[in-house]
């Protein structure tokens, strides 16, 4: 455990060094928030009866959580597998789990760095308060980021390359950020778009978060925990099968 616990040390070191974990990851759901409460954070959004701050706020607190696991997860294995680094741990007393496990564990730590970050301006800023369950929502947070994390752990498997991972993230990351209501309100979303958007795993969490944060109540709830579920199991089955450390 404290040779882990060292690892992990430096691994998130590397992790609030990084300037993009902390601009996409944390800086740009607490900008976004604050346009939002800004320009129409009082306003209904659309005929859904809460504000676009109570909207908002469940769909960045996604964003962490998105930056984290197609960003960081995926390029970092393939930067270490691409550097030999993963095959060099199998030389020494630290199993290469353990720096999987660190590099896991750092990604977890920035994305609730990320949620505080944008609940304690929403709250102290804007006033901003839930009407849902919160027990609820950090389980659904919780659901969210596992289910995400194993997408992001089988695109680490699959990648060989940080340069096909790069595109492969990108291909992933952005569509998820700007498709699944986590910077841009679904609400705004024409209805057909909206159809084509629920397909996303993200957008499922998103959903699934925000009716906890705001006490809705609807009969899809069943079915996308089951669907998250799901998404964790298969991906992380199929991550394991096909992870290669060299």
């Amino acid at each position: 455990m404290k040779r882990f616990l060292k690892l992990y040390s430096v691994e998130q070191k590397l992790g609030f060094r990084s300037a993009d974990s902390m601009i996409f990851g944390v800086a740009m759901p607490v900008g976004v928030l604050m346009l939002i409460a800004i320009v129409a954070g009082g306003k209904i959004a659309g005929d859904s009866g809460y504000t676009f701050l109570e909207s908002a706020f469940a769909s960045l607190i996604a964003v962490g959580i998105c930056a984290s696991a197609f960003m960081g997860i995926p390029l970092t294995i393939a930067d270490y597998r691409d550097k030999k680094i993963l095959k060099h741990f199998f030389a020494t007393p630290c199993s290469p789990i353990w720096i999987l496990g660190a590099d896991v564990l750092c990604c977890t730590v920035n994305a609730i760095l990320s949620a505080v970050a944008v609940t304690i301006v929403a709250v102290f800023a804007f006033d901003y308060r839930m009407a849902g369950n919160i027990l609820l929502f950090l389980g659904a947070w919780v659901l969210t980021l596992v289910s995400m994390f194993s997408i992001g752990l089988l695109m680490a498997s699959f990648c060989r390359t940080v340069k096909a991972t790069n595109v492969i993230t990108s291909a992933v990351y952005f569509p998820m950020l700007f498709l699944s209501g986590a910077t841009i309100p679904f609400e705004l979303f024409p209805e057909g778009l909206q159809k084509v958007a629920s397909v996303l795993p993200l957008t499922q969490g998103i959903k699934l978060m925000k009716e906890a944060s705001l006490g809705v109540q609807t009969e899809d709830v069943i079915w996308r925990i089951v669907l998250l579920l799901g998404i964790t199991v298969v991906c992380t089955a199929i991550s394991v099968k096909t992870f290669r450390w060299e």
